[in-house]
């Protein structure tokens, strides 16, 4: 199975090859080992298997969750989904999922388990997540699970379903890019520091089309809990995924989980297999940047971009800072974000405080900032949670919670006046109660400060767990190290214990039967799968008024914000297309200076933004949905994010990314309210007036499918015999990645405590 070669190669290159099913027209169709699920990214995933007739193929591989929409507030009363989520929307959403699992037969950690939580904590607590898979989930932070030596990235509804349907999906391959950090991290500098400094230097599109190998002394030194902190912001980066090569630490954290290969011979051979996981000697990088772990002290965020970083001893910066190209987007964020140029950041205060999401949820991240509190009431600093600021802490998972309570760190943040909740994704994106108000701003774990992130009109700053904990005391963002000192990575007598004590035995609903696969009359599987997915509009030549567009960095909170994902429909996203800046957020009344708001732009089926980056941010696949909902069929941009532009093509979309200068005319023409046609089987962008036309290049099958409306499900299965070879060939050589014993229809699942000898895939 694995691939031999003499030839020096990466990490990535090395898990990217073991999972190759097909190569050769369009992109390589790799299979994907663990597939995780939540609420938002799966309604529409769902329908279009039912509607197909289609069944999950590998159960046994997928593991399903409620994180984002959930009520973090005490769960003392909870009966069930019905009568506990007050919000209509999102109690729809959470039911569905429950149906879902239940029909198609999947492993799920609802609201009354404990091993419920945020999708990217369960996975690793679990020892679902280990080196050398490949890991997806229809979350952009998937990237998380980077941090074992695995291949993980986040996907859009589609890919969802094509996981589902297929255990595969097709991938090109991306570039290989190294961020090396070498030396010793100065005391108060953590994980979150060390990736917003990285973030800083490299901006939010370093990382475009790669995926990035963290590396160096600085990067090995860190637990697996950090580790996890910094591939989970990998795509605040730019980047398809982030990467650290297993270790010691890696196999110690691993050892005994539900889901890690049983003791003995089992281990022994996944280990000796995981230590295999390294960059070879003299393999070659597209990109390398090195960073001194020296020039790092604790940072956070000034502006609405996670490159707008400044270390916690700088001021707000000003426009003149910038290249003249950027000067637009710094004055917005400035604007938006209430700050005056040359504040020093420890002057600005806060009005909230936000501890917990994907990024920062784990126990370590709780000792962390019990850490602080500790130390400042120790050192004479405050002691409670400054006046006029509410600070939340939210335990990314039940045994999370479980553990900080056994712990007593729970009475240490109460003490304080940190109200202790219970875990979800809470106000990181606010699709539940816990949001933002305009114009308050927040201390926040999370990993996006995008506009309205986390509450229309709420203005979030990143930083470490300390620095949040330190934030809340004071009222203000301070520098942590004012309470530590040099004792900031010692205990304070904390009680320290091991996480195996919190899997205890806990049962979830027995399995239902799986469902049959139904063929039509007269039609073989793979001929039904064709006809049933043969749905996508065809995309030949696209003519009409382009909506002219400027920004850098649009990203898919800006495109569609959070409260629009709360649908099981792929339509009727229209109307919320931009919402936050289409729309005046107090009113909801259209804002008549917006480009959709005015004529005749109102009836766009082009968009061309002179900005690069378009898309960044979340897999939400919601965004192209809303955007062709409009009716705009085709988006011109200098770059793409890496997943939004994927999405596009799985709607029937084409994200068409052109030279600046030719951008710069074609804004033109739309800023004069001329028709622009974009001619994909001529591979021309035909301009008015008789302007020369502007020539350009797509993939030669990417641009197959959108002329024939072809989508990949129906294609993939045609290479179902494919897949079951490379299935068996995958049990031979990796049997512990096959979770026969959770699979078995009607069994209970249990998780067991580590301490005793069962078998690895019962729970």
């Amino acid at each position: 199975m694995p691939v031999p070669t003499s030839a020096p190669r990466t990490l990535y290159d090395k898990v990217f090859d073991d999972h190759v099913v097909r190569s050769g027209e369009g992109d390589t169709l790799l299979y994907i080992d663990r597939h995780l699920v939540h609420e938002v990214t799966s309604p529409q995933a769902f329908e279009g298997l039912r509607n197909a007739g289609r069944k999950v193929r590998r159960p046994d591989c997928t593991l399903v969750t409620v994180d984002h929409n959930i009520p973090t507030a005490s769960r003392k009363n909870f009966k069930d989904v019905g009568s506990f989520i007050v919000e209509a929307d999102s109690r729809a959403q959470v039911s569905a999922l429950e149906d879902n699992v239940k029909e198609f037969g999947l492993t799920y950690f609802g609201m009354s388990d404990k091993r419920q939580g945020i999708v990217h904590i369960i996975g690793p607590e679990q020892g679902f997540t280990l080196p050398g898979t490949t890991v997806c989930c229809g979350d952009s932070h998937t990237s998380t699970h980077g941090a074992f030596g695995a291949l993980a990235f986040g996907i859009g509804t589609s890919e969802v379903e094509h996981i589902l349907a297929t255990q595969t999906l097709p991938q090109a391959k991306s570039k290989n890019m190294r961020v090396t950090v070498e030396g010793d991290l100065a005391e108060g500098v953590t994980s979150k520091d060390v990736v917003l400094h990285i973030i800083g230097v490299i901006g939010t599109a370093g990382g475009t089309g790669c995926v990035i190998e963290f590396a160096g002394s600085a990067i090995r030194g860190l637990s697996m809990e950090s580790r996890m902190s910094i591939c989970n912001m990998s795509i605040e980066g730019g980047a398809r995924a982030g990467m650290i090569a297993p270790d010691e630490i890696t196999f110690k954290y691993l050892k005994g989980r539900p889901l890690s290969p049983r003791d003995g011979e089992e281990w022994d051979k996944a280990e000796a297999y995981w230590r295999s996981l390294k960059s070879d000697p003299g393999a070659k990088y597209d990109i390398e940047v090195e960073i001194r772990a020296e020039d790092i002290i604790p940072t956070l965020t000034w502006g609405t971009s996670p490159q707008d970083v400044v270390p916690i001893k700088g001021v707000v910066p000003s426009p003149e800072d910038f290249p003249e190209a950027q000067r637009k987007n710094v004055i917005r964020s400035l604007e938006y974000m209430g700050l005056t140029a040359g504040t020093p950041m420890e002057e600005v205060k806060i009005d909230k405080a936000f501890f917990g999401s994907c990024t920062n949820g784990r126990i370590e991240d709780m000792r962390s900032a019990a850490r602080v509190i500790l130390a400042a009431e120790k050192n004479g600093g405050p002691t409670k949670v400054a006046e006029g600021v509410y600070a939340m802490i939210v335990p990314g998972s039940g045994l999370v919670k479980q553990q900080a309570e056994a712990e007593g760190l729970d009475v240490i943040f109460k003490k304080a006046g940190f109200d202790w909740r219970e875990a979800g994704c809470s106000m990181c994106l606010g699709m539940n109660p816990d949001q933002l108000k305009p114009g308050e701003r927040c201390a926040s774990t999370s990993n996006r400060n995008f506009e309205g992130r986390q509450g229309a009109g709420g203005r979030t700053h990143l930083m470490s767990p300390a620095m949040v904990a330190a934030a809340a005391l004071t009222g203000r963002f301070t520098d942590v190290r004012k309470f530590m000192g040099n004792h900031i990575g010692e205990d304070g007598g904390l009680k320290i214990t091991d996480y195996s004590d919190y899997l205890t035995p806990v049962e979830a609903p027995a399995r239902p039967a799986e469902p049959t696969e139904q063929t039509a009359e007269g039609q073989t599987p793979v001929k039904q799968a064709a006809a049933a997915s043969a749905g996508l509009p065809k995309f030949n030549v696209v003519k009409g008024i382009a909506a002219p567009m400027w920004e850098a960095n649009i990203d898919t909170d800006k495109i569609i914000p959070k409260q629009f994902l709360k649908t099981l429909l792929r339509t009727g996203l229209g109307t919320a297309l931009f919402w936050t800046i289409r729309y005046d957020v107090r009113t909801n009344e259209p804002l008549p200076d917006f480009v959709l708001n005015k004529e005749p732009w109102s009836n766009s089926s082009l968009l061309v933004c002179t900005g690069p980056n378009f898309g960044c941010g979340s897999s939400r696949e919601h965004a192209p949905w809303a955007l062709n909902d409009f009716g705009i069929r085709c988006i011109m941009a200098p770059s793409f994010g890496d997943i939004f532009k994927t999405n596009c093509f799985k709607n029937g979309m084409l994200p068409l990314e052109l030279p600046q200068a030719d951008l710069e005319a074609l804004y033109e023409d739309a800023s004069a309210g001329l028709e622009i046609a974009v001619d994909l089987e001529n591979q021309q962008v035909i301009r008015p007036n008789g302007k020369p036309p502007i020539s350009f290049t797509v993939d030669a099958f990417r641009r197959h499918c959108l002329i024939n409306g072809l989508d990949d499900i129906g294609l993939t299965l045609e290479h179902r015999e494919k897949i079951e070879n490379f299935e068996e060939k995958r049990s031979t050589v990796w049997p512990w990645l096959d979770g026969v014993g959770y699979a078995k229809k009607g069994q209970k699942i249990i998780a067991v405590p580590t301490r005793q000898a069962v078998k690895k895939t019962d729970w």
